[in-house]
Parts: structure tokens; sequence; C-alpha cells
């Protein structure tokens, strides 16, 4: 233990106690030695590159090019995706892909290169095999959009077999062999996503660790790993836009340099990226076009998004401390006494019965069906945390239960794998195991006969209290990993995401006639669908405000458009200004929730003065008035992909101001957020995309592209609405109205209504509305020529 693992210690034994901090001290020892036993020390190791090519296999969709030492599989889905896998590494098995591997595009054909290589030709991509193995994805116009470089592998110097690549199996990613790639961008590129990042959402320059992580109570912009971690790579230049999913669950590195336009004599240096994997197949996907497009391809590879039930788009209240059922109580007739719209409260792990999962405390909550009924005829929906580790305990009915089942993880001599949360000394349901999820999908009838309406995964990197060490299982603990078998290395990364499975899946059968409410701190890639994320533990102070909507924007750029942060932060008390700030762009993301730390201070509106308070109702109110407007978007998100949030260069790939503006975003087409981020703002500059943007509050317009002012008074953020959108919104009598902004002269514009029927499987109608000008008045029409059927109101009108 060396001096940093002393001072954790410490921390740790202040944080949970003298007694549970000397058990994660064991628990440490415990990983640790379990590694050591298990685990094989690497010894001398030889590298490998592919070697000249020796020939090469046309197949559907592409071929098999052969190097000396390697072999090369290129596929092009039918959607224009490109698949490439090493040493034989197939599309599946793979915990991303939402389904079977997408059909091939019959019409793309493997041909012999110019320089000796090969090159796969197809109507949307063109993919060029270098005779030594560097792999260019190409525009069909021959632009190069990326180039990776040939990869390289260290092996035991002893290992059996000849270096030719005949035998080797990348399919199921059970390899231990450490592998890089290398690749390069065009210089005026930008990296985005990687999962949840709180320095972002642009990446900069430096290394990103790819390993689910628990922050540990708080985390700033420079923390790095966080909770959700994603080989998901979008890039951004002006040749065009790609996003490269390296499809490998193992812990890895990935070293990010953005190039430079004119480095040296005039030549540019190119981005780079480098990926380190420490095992597990070199495969990855390629999906190239406007960054609609390749959202849309995504998601049609991983999984459309779980739609979340409307009531999940409005105002939530969580806090990790109260006393009990009837402060719960109190803290919901305070919203209602005070005219501040809410729609769930949630319960943290202190409603548990001495925090054991699926149990309720009798004493604070003698009566919870009561109370969610109660609150439910208030339109207040009750929302349950749930972490996986289980109390071992003999007596624990989720513990006997799992141990009948087999269901938790074990360690390379066939114990049960310990270790040490909130409840103590716990266990792990093996959630790669498809028994098991299955086991644990059923435990969610205890909750729903409890009166929870949604549910939220904590802790499910999955966590386990250390001193020193990893705060996780150990690295040499067992999966089932669908039957394959492997350990902790490859299950870590998407543990989460599979227990996320197991609870979708689970509520999908209890409750088949109601969608899910499901959100997790951890998971991978596909994890969109089951359901969203949260920031998790973001510090309290201004950083942690611009840390929050890195995360949104960065997370919906890799697929999972459902997220949102704890506003206020989670383990500081913020300042009046501050809470306020963090609730108004709140307001604006897709997970509306407050939630704090156990001494952390209450988070109600209220309890920050008279002032915070009336600014905090005007937000409110903003949202429940915008609720038809999210709505869409999510039905939007789950038909194609693309996010409620969005980043400024979403529609302008090609505008280089947009690409690296980060303190702004756009919600949907139609709006344009330019939250107050740092202290004292009352006015700031707000970078616009083309066209005509009006001042929501004002009305004043203004001209992009290019920088202008605007105010920003304490009372609210600027909303900017871009000229010609048709925007769905609540009227006054409740029902949906159209809120149409003038189109500039001689111009039109458009936008879509999708109504939610409620909290079912329906399948939505989308109504397309164009608005233009007719004479001296604005007008509104469906595209499909039916009657309009809401009522139309007009601004716009005289903003300059």
């Amino acid at each position: 233990m060396d001096g940093r693992d002393l001072v954790r210690s410490v921390r740790m034994i202040k944080t949970v106690g003298p007694a549970q901090g000397l058990r994660s001290v064991r628990a440490a020892w415990r990983a640790r030695r379990a590694d050591a036993l298990a685990l094989p020390r690497r010894g001398a190791e030889r590298a490998r590159v592919p070697g000249p090519a020796t020939g090469a296999e046309p197949q559907p969709g592409g071929g098999v090019i052969h190097f000396a030492r390697s072999s090369l599989r290129v596929r092009v889905a039918s959607g224009g995706a490109v698949f490439c896998g090493w040493d034989g590494a197939a599309p599946e098995p793979s915990y991303a892909l939402a389904g079977p591997c997408p059909e091939v595009d019959a019409r793309a054909v493997l041909e012999p290169d110019t320089e000796g290589g090969w090159r796969v030709v197809s109507e949307r991509v063109l993919v060029v095999v270098s005779r030594h193995g560097a792999v260019e994805v190409r525009t069909p116009g021959g632009a190069v959009l990326r180039r990776e470089l040939p990869p390289r592998w260290w092996e035991e110097a002893d290992a059996s077999g000849t270096d030719s690549a005949a035998g080797r199996t990348g399919g199921g990613g059970g390899s231990a062999a450490r592998w890089v790639q290398r690749a390069e961008v065009a210089a005026d590129a930008r990296f985005f996503g990687l999962g949840g990042r709180a320095h972002g959402p642009r990446l900069r320059d430096g290394v990103y660790r790819l390993w689910n992580t628990d922050p540990g109570g708080a985390f700033a912009p420079g923390d790095d790993p966080l909770s959700l971690t994603m080989p998901v790579q979008l890039v951004v230049a002006d040749a065009g836009t790609h996003l490269v999913f390296h499809d490998n669950s193992w812990d890895g590195r990935v070293t990010l340099r953005e190039g430079v336009e004119g480095a040296g004599s005039g030549h540019d240096r190119p981005g780079a990226c480098e990926l380190r994997m420490d095992g597990g197949p070199l495969r990855y996907w390629v999906l190239a076009g406007t960054p609609a497009r390749v959202l849309q391809g995504w998601t049609a590879l991983t999984g459309a998004p779980a739609l979340p039930p409307l009531w999940a788009l409005g105002p939530q209240h969580a806090r990790w401390g109260f006393a009990g059922q009837d402060e719960v109580r109190e803290v919901a007739a305070g919203y209602a006494e005070r005219g501040l719209p809410l729609s769930a409260v949630h319960l943290d792990i202190d409603h548990y019965d001495r925090h054991r999962v699926f149990t309720v405390d009798p004493e604070r909550y003698p009566d919870l069906p009561g109370l969610a009924r109660e609150l439910r005829a208030q339109g207040v929906r009750l929302v349950s945390v749930v972490d996986p580790g289980v109390r071992a305990e003999p007596g624990d009915a989720v513990y006997e239960g799992g141990a009948a089942a087999d269901a938790f993880v074990r360690d390379a001599r066939g114990r049960e794998v310990r270790g040490e949360v909130w409840p103590g000394e716990s266990v792990y349901p093996d959630f790669t195991d498809a028994r098991v999820r299955k086991w644990w999908g059923g435990l969610y009838a205890e909750r729903l006969a409890q009166g929870f309406a949604g549910f939220w995964h904590d802790m499910n990197e999955p966590v386990s209290f250390a001193a020193f060490g990893e705060r996780t299982l150990p690295r040499s603990a067992r999966h089932a990993l669908e039957g394959r078998g492997g350990d902790h290395r490859e299950a870590h990364n998407v543990y989460g995401l599979a227990m996320a499975r197991a609870g979708f899946d689970g509520l999908s059968e209890l409750r088949p006639d109601e969608r899910p409410f499901l959100f997790s701190r951890s998971g991978w890639a596909g994890l969109q669908r089951y359901g969203g994320s949260w920031s998790g533990e973001v510090a309290t102070d201004w950083p942690g405000l611009r840390a929050s909507l890195s995360l949104v924007l960065g997370l919906g750029l890799c697929g999972v458009p459902y997220s949102g942060p704890d506003i206020g932060g989670f383990s500081g008390q913020p300042s009046p200004e501050l809470y306020l700030r963090w609730f108004q762009l709140g307001a604006f993301l897709p997970l509306f929730r407050t939630h704090s730390a156990w001494g952390a201070g209450r988070r109600e509106p209220w309890e920050f003065g008279a002032e915070v308070l009336e600014h905090a109702r005007t937000a409110l109110c903003e949202r429940r008035r915008l609720l038809p407007y999210f709505g869409t978007l999510g039905q939007l998100a789950r038909l194609t992909g693309a996010p409620y949030v969005r980043p400024l260069w979403w529609n302008a790939p090609r505008d280089r101001a947009l690409r690296d503006c980060e303190d702004a975003f756009l919600l949907g087409d139609a709006l344009l957020v330019a939250p107050a981020l740092a202290a004292g703002v009352t006015r700031r500059p707000v970078r616009l995309p083309r066209g005509r943007w009006y001042d929501t509050a004002t009305g004043r317009a203004y001209e992009g592209p290019g920088q202008v002012w605007v105010e920003a008074p304490l009372s609210r953020i600027p909303v900017l609405a871009r000229a010609g959108a048709v925007v769905p919104v609540a009227g006054a009598d409740g029902g949906t109205e159209l809120e149409v902004w003038a189109p500039p002269a001689g111009r039109g514009g458009s936008g879509l209504v999708v109504p939610d029927a409620g909290d079912g499987w329906q399948r939505p109608d989308v109504e397309r509305f164009v608005s233009r000008w007719e004479g001296d008045r604005v007008v509104v029409e469906r595209r499909d020529g039916e009657a309009v059927g809401y009522p139309v109101r007009v601004r716009g009108l005289t903003g300059g």
C-alpha cells in the first residue's frame, strides 16, 4: 500500500464509518490476492504486425484480406456501416448490437487496388486496404475520413503455433493479447463522444480511459474516467462526419491529438487517435454521413432508444436522506402549495431496510404503497433506486433466492465473490447470464407492489468499496458471458448494461402494457435500448455545472439521448445563484431532476430564498409548457436516433466556429439554449448557426451565422427560436397548440408533432407541418393535406 492508498483508506473510514472502512481494507486485500493467484503474470512478449498481403477472398458485402500474420474481414452493411475485424473477429457475439448482424450490401464489391492492396467499393462508402494493412475509409468522392494504420499485437513469446493467422479467432472477445491501433483524421477534425466525459463535449488532446469507474463522491471536469465509458468516437471535419465504434469491452485507453492546419512548411499535421486495449478482439464499425444520418445508422445497429413514459419528461425531485414517508409527503405538498409542477419523487438507499436491495424500512416507511397511491392521485410518481450488491447474509430473501439459483459472481476457485458496499459484505449477480437476468427481473415485482413507477440503477460499475486498488470486483472474477465464459476484465464494462437489460426485460414482462422507466449510472454501447443515464456524483461548483452539460451532449452523441445531471450538484451546498442557474439549465435537458448527497443540503426551490423560488417557478412552468415538444423529441429519438440535446454544429458540421462552441446547445432543431455557466453572468455571447433566430423572451431577431450578445438576467437563461419553426407546446387549456416563429420573408419553415397516446407501446403518428407567408400573414399547413387540428399562435412578427 503506497502513500496515496493510505490517504484513501483514511478517507474511506471517515466516509463510511470505522467498521465498514476496515471491512473495505479487507475487501481490497482479498481482491488483490485473488487476482495475484488467478490471473497469469505477463511474461516475455513478442510484437506482431499483419505483414504483407498475400491474397483476398471475396464475400458478400466485401471479403477477407489475408496477410502473412493476420487476416482482415471487411463487410459493408446495407445501410452503409463498415465492419472491420482482424484475426477472424466477427460482428457477433456482441453486447452492443441490437440483434442479428445487419444484412450486407449485396452491391459492395471487393477488388484489387492499383497499389498492391484491395478496396471495397459501395454506394455510400469506399474502403481501401493497403498491402501492409492500413485501412482508409473514404467518401464516395474519395475524401479520406479516417486512416487506420496497421495494428500491432503483443503476445506471449512462447505461445504455441506459427506466426500465421491461421487458427486465430476473435469473434468471442476472449483473447488476452494486448493490441494497439493508431488512426489519422483530417487536420481540422474535432473529437466527441467516448461516453460520459466531464471535460468536453469536445475532447481535447489527452488520454481517456475505457473503464467504468465510480468517481467516489464527487467529480469535476478534469476527472476521468467516470461511470459510463464507451469506445465510441464521433469525428467531425470539413470532409465529413463519421462515427467509429471499437466493439471491445476490455480495459483500454484512447489517446487523442487534434491536428494542426499548415503545420511545418505549410503542411497539415493530421489529427491522431491511438487505442490501446488490454485484450479482446480488434473489431470496429465505421459509419459516415451527416450527423443525423450517422446517429440514425448507429441506432439501427445498436437499437432504438427506450421511450420514457410521458410523465418522466416532467420535473423530478430526489434526495439521499429523506427522514421517512412523512417528509416525502411534505416535500410533495410543498411543490403543490407553491404551484410548482412535480412529476416524481425518487427514494435513495435510505428507504431500504439497512440498505438491503428490494426491502423497505418498516419504521420510516410503514405504508409505502399507501404513500404511492396518495402521491399518484396528485400526479406524482415514486421512483426507487436499485443497487446490484446483495447483502451476503443467511435469512436475507434476495441472497437466499440468488444462492439457490446460483446467481452470483464466483472467483476462479468457485467461491462467491464478496465485496463491500452500503449493506455491508455483499455478493453480485452475474448479469451476463440469461438465467440470472430472468431471476433478477422478477424481483422488480416487489418494487411494483410497493407502488414504484420507475427505477434508477446505481453503484453498478459495479462498485466494491476498497481502501486501495480498484473500487470494483477482482479482475479474475468469473462471469458466464452468455455461455462463453470469461472473467471480469471482459465483463466489467458491460455489467451495468446487462443489469439494465435485466431490469427492463423484467418490468416489460411484469407490466406489459406500460413502458418501463429506467436510467442507469453505468452502462456501455447500446444502453439506450433499456433506458437513459444521469451524471452521477457531479461536484457542486461552477465547473460541475459546465460538466453537466458536457455529459448530456457527449452521451447523446453516443446514442443515449435521455440523460441529465444532479441539479445543484451532488456533494455540496450550492449558492442560490449556482442552484438557480443549474435549475434553469436542467429545465431544458431530458432528465430534469434535483438530487443531493446525505448532508449536502436540501434541493427544494424554496430553500434558496424568495427570488430563487420565483425564478425557479418560471423555469418549471416553461418546462411544463414545452412537454409536448419534449414528448415529440423523445419519439423522434426512438425513430431516428437524434438526441434531444444536440451540439450547435448538428445541422452545420462544416461551420468550424460552431464545432468549437461548447457553452450552448440545440434542443431539437427549433430551440437554441444558452445557459449561464459562470457566476455573475447577466449578459453573454451566443454563437448562432445560419439563419434568423428570435429571442423567445423579447422577440428580438438576430441573424446568423455569427456571434451576438444577448441578455441573461437572473430570471432566465437565453433561449432562441429558429425562424419558421413550428413547436408543439401546452396551451392554456392543457391541450397542445402550435407555436410558430415567423419565417423570413420569402422563405418557409417546418416542424413535427408526434403525439404520445399514453405510457404504453402505441405506434405514434408523425405529423409534419410547414409554415410560410401568404400575403401579409403566416399560415401553417399539414404536409399531408389534412386539417391542422391544433390552435396556432404566431410569434416573431414584430421581431425586427
